[in-house]
C-alpha cells in the first residue's frame, strides 16, 4: 500500500483518537508561536465542522490565521500527521507537508469574507492531495484555467498560485517525522501563462513580484 493511500485509509482512525494527545498539531504549534512570540493564539481559527474522516469535505482539521501586521498568515493543519503516528514511513509526518499563505490587509468591504475565502482555497489545494495523491512542494505552480480572482467578489486579477518554502517557518522535526511548510503565492492569469509557455520560471517570476504576500490589486508583472 502507498504512503499516501495509507495515510489517508488511517487517517480515518483520527475519529476515534483522544484529540487532547495531538503531538503533531503542537509541533506546529510551537512553530507558529517561534514565529509570533507576541501572539500565544492565531487571530482566528478555523475548524473542520464535520471532519474528513467521519464523511466531511473539508481534509484539513484547521486553519489558523496568524496576525503579521501588514498581512494574515495562514497556516494549515492536517496534511501532516497531527495525532499518532499511522504511516510505515518514520522520515516524514503524514505528507510531509503543511500549507501558508500571507494576505494583505486591505480597505476590504468584508474582512471575515477574505479570510473565509482563502481557508476555503487551501481546503480545496488540500482536497487535491487527499483526492488524487498530489504533494504540492515549492517553486511549482498551480493553474486551472480560472480567470476569476481568486477573492470572495472574484474581481482580483489573482487567479492562481506559486510556490515557495515559507520564509519564516523552518522545516520542523515533529514526534511523527519532519514537516515542511509550502507557502502559495496569488498570481495572475498572465503570470500563469508565461510559466506555461516557457517564458520564465517560477522562481524568476517570485523575484520579479518582489514579495510573498498576496496582493489583490497587484498589477501583472508579465
Amino acid at each position: 500500500m502507498g504512503l499516501l493511500k495509507k495515510f489517508y485509509k488511517n487517517k480515518k482512525n483520527e475519529a476515534k483518537q483522544d484529540e487532547l494527545f495531538c503531538p503533531g498539531w503542537e509541533a506546529i504549534d510551537k512553530e507558529c508561536r517561534r514565529v509570533f512570540p507576541h501572539s500565544r493564539e492565531p487571530a482566528h481559527h478555523y475548524a473542520s465542522l464535520i471532519k474528513w474522516a467521519l464523511g466531511g469535505n473539508d481534509p484539513l482539521d484547521g486553519i489558523s490565521i496568524y496576525d503579521g501586521g501588514k498581512y494574515w498568515h495562514f497556516v494549515t493543519f492536517g496534511l501532516s500527521e497531527l495525532y499518532e503516528k499511522e504511516s510505515d514511513n518514520t522520515e516524514i509526518s503524514g505528507c510531509g507537508m503543511e500549507f501558508t499563505f500571507k494576505l494583505k490587509k486591505d480597505d476590504y468591504e468584508n474582512t471575515e469574507a477574505e479570510i473565509k475565502c482563502i481557508c476555503g482555497i487551501l481546503q480545496s489545494i488540500a482536497r487535491i492531495t487527499f483526492t488524487k495523491g498530489e504533494i504540492f512542494n515549492a517553486y511549482e505552480y498551480l493553474y486551472t484555467g480560472q480567470t476569476e480572482g481568486i477573492d470572495s467578489k472574484m474581481q482580483s486579477n489573482i487567479t492562481g498560485f506559486i510556490t515557495i518554502p515559507d520564509n519564516d517557518f523552518r522545516t520542523i522535526d515533529t514526534p511523527h517525522g519532519k514537516l515542511k511548510f509550502i507557502e502559495f503565492i496569488g498570481v495572475t492569469h498572465r503570470e500563469l501563462l508565461a510559466i506555461r509557455n516557457h517564458e520564465l520560471d517560477v522562481k524568476e517570476l517570485y523575484k520579479k513580484i518582489g514579495s510573498d504576500i498576496t496582493d489583490y490589486n497587484r498589477k501583472s508583472v508579465e
